[in-house]
Formats: structure tokens, C-alpha cells, sequence
């Protein structure tokens, strides 16, 4: 099974451990023009309330031979896909997926903290040996 169906499957499955309904995978978009598919959408109904909270999630793997390029094309099809979001479901947070080794040796610089918050992309940080989500970050 290559790595990238691994890293969708342990995320999903993460999600489930958490409470996370999934809802779609993938979560398919029709522009007219071109069809986006996030990889997974997922609700969790709060306590007490009638709505619940919408998420969708766009796994990453950084296993190419180029952090910084993937790094590229990661922020480019989030920033795509939250605004085809917003038209279809507004109300459904879209996070970017990203491994935990990856998250504490490559997001830790300035830079790319830099460009996180100021395109206020929420990160859902996934330990691939642990098979678990470890962190939120909105």
C-alpha cells in the first residue's frame, strides 16, 4: 500500500477515534470549470446544540524529495480549496494535515510560521507511529 493511502487511512481513522462522523472522502467540489477533491470531510456534533462543527482536511505527507516545494503546493491547493469551500459549505473549517516529524523540524522556523498565520491556515498535526492526532492548531 504506498505511503500516501497509509497516511490518509491512519488520519481518518484518528478522526473516528475522536468522534469525528466522516461525512465524505473525498470531499468533492464542482467549480464548473474544474473538481477539487479535499481528502476527507468530517463533522462532530457538539453537546446540547442542534449544529454541528464542520471540518474538512487535506492530509500531507511530505515524502518528496523537497520539503520547501511541497511546502509550496500544500499552501497553494489550501488556500484554492478554502475558497471553494467558503462557496460551497461556509461553514466548514478546512485544516491542512501534516506528520508530526514534520511539524517539529520543518514548521518550527520562522518563515513558515510566518506564511501559516498569516494565511491563517489551521494545521492538524498526525503522529503516523502513534496512529493519532497530537495537535490543533487553529
Amino acid at each position: 500500500m504506498p505511503a500516501k493511502d497509509t497516511f490518509h487511512k491512519l488520519v481518518k481513522a484518528a478522526l473516528e477515534n475522536e468522534g469525528w462522523a466522516i461525512t465524505h472522502d473525498p470531499y468533492h467540489i464542482d467549480l464548473g470549470f474544474v473538481d477539487f477533491y479535499i481528502d476527507l470531510g468530517a463533522e462532530r456534533l457538539i453537546a446540547a446544540t442542534k449544529n454541528g462543527e464542520k471540518i474538512a482536511v487535506e492530509i500531507k505527507t511530505f515524502l518528496g524529495a523537497s520539503t520547501i516545494s511541497e511546502f509550496h503546493t500544500a499552501i497553494g491547493q489550501f488556500i484554492n480549496y478554502r475558497i471553494a469551500l467558503e462557496e460551497e459549505e461556509a461553514d466548514r473549517c478546512l485544516y491542512l494535515a501534516i506528520p508530526l516529524d514534520i511539524h517539529k523540524r520543518f514548521f518550527k522556523h520562522l518563515f513558515i510560521q510566518t506564511v501559516i498565520r498569516r494565511n491563517q491556515i489551521p494545521l492538524l498535526v498526525y503522529d503516523p507511529e502513534n496512529e493519532e492526532i497530537t495537535q490543533w492548531i487553529n
